[in-house]
């Protein structure tokens, strides 16, 4: 993404989700927790821009996204999403999952770390969410379930079908959005779904300290690691490793790279600038 900002100003208010930041860590909290944190249309289009917003700014170096309440997020809203698309025209139900797609790409596409903090329940899109985050923290009580097809959707919603066997391997895809039925904490922990299983109560706290771990590193080498693992997911070796090649020996001229021969020269530990 362009840092280069254009003419518009920085949005102060988001009127769908709550943003807090301090020291190099955005935390963007679902927040409504009486509909465990159903997505509205506003809702994706907020988190949509805002991580444009925060992608051009480079003032983020971690983003934790986490819900408030008692689960994660429990997808579309029915009856203001579901109910509204049933008297959508084909143009308007096109434009409408477009949007949710691009909240996806903002997410692999941003050049920081995004870490879901997972408890309760991550259904439909919220499990999307959950997944195309780089790093999934989730305590026990966390289950996550792929529902499009219990609601006569294809399972391939929001790049899942992309996303899901890459990380867990095509039969557990398979099963999960084919079947949509719910996977709780433990397996999801065997099958590579989630990053890190926490005590009870404790993934919001974890995924906090993870961010602050992650904000006081080399930003730019976590901005290129994170472009290379989307990029090359469909990249034959030898387009990876040249890739790879490049990127190395742009970063070999950066000041970071600089300052670790330093600080192992000097014993000390290094001040990454990011840059």
């Amino acid at each position: 993404m362009s840092p280069f900002p254009s003419s518009a100003p920085r949005t102060a208010h988001w009127r769908h989700l709550r943003l807090t930041a301090a020291d190099g860590v955005a935390t963007v909290t679902l927040a409504r927790p009486e509909k465990l944190n159903a997505l509205t249309f506003g809702a994706y289009a907020d988190l949509r821009d805002l991580l444009a917003e925060l992608a051009r700014e480079r003032s983020v170096r971690a983003l934790v996204l986490a819900g408030e309440g008692r689960g994660f997020c429990s997808g579309g809203d029915v009856d203001e999403i579901i109910g509204a698309t049933l008297s959508m025209d084909t143009s308007q139900l096109l434009d409408f999952n477009r949007m949710t797609g691009q909240v996806v790409r903002a997410v692999r596409e941003c050049p920081f770390p995004v870490i879901a903090a997972v408890h309760g329940v991550a259904a439909g899109a919220g499990a999307v969410l959950a997944l195309a985050a780089d790093f999934r923290i989730a305590d026990p009580s966390a289950r996550f379930s792929f529902l499009f097809t219990k609601v006569g959707l294809s399972g391939g919603d929001m790049g899942a079908a992309y996303l899901l066997p890459r990380v867990v391997g095509l039969g557990h895809a398979t099963r999960l959005l084919m079947l949509g039925e719910p996977v709780r904490a433990p397996e999801a922990e065997r099958i590579g779904l989630i990053s890190e299983l926490t005590d009870e109560g404790q993934a919001d706290a974890r995924a906090a300290e993870l961010a602050r771990h992650l904000a006081a590193g080399p930003a730019l080498a976590y901005a290129q690691t994170k472009a290379l693992l989307t990029a090359e997911l469909d990249m034959p070796l030898a387009a990876a490793v040249e890739l790879d090649a490049a990127t190395q020996a742009l970063l070999m001229n950066g000041q970071d790279y600089a300052e670790f021969h330093a600080a192992f020269t000097e014993k000390r530990p290094p001040k990454w600038q990011g840059r």
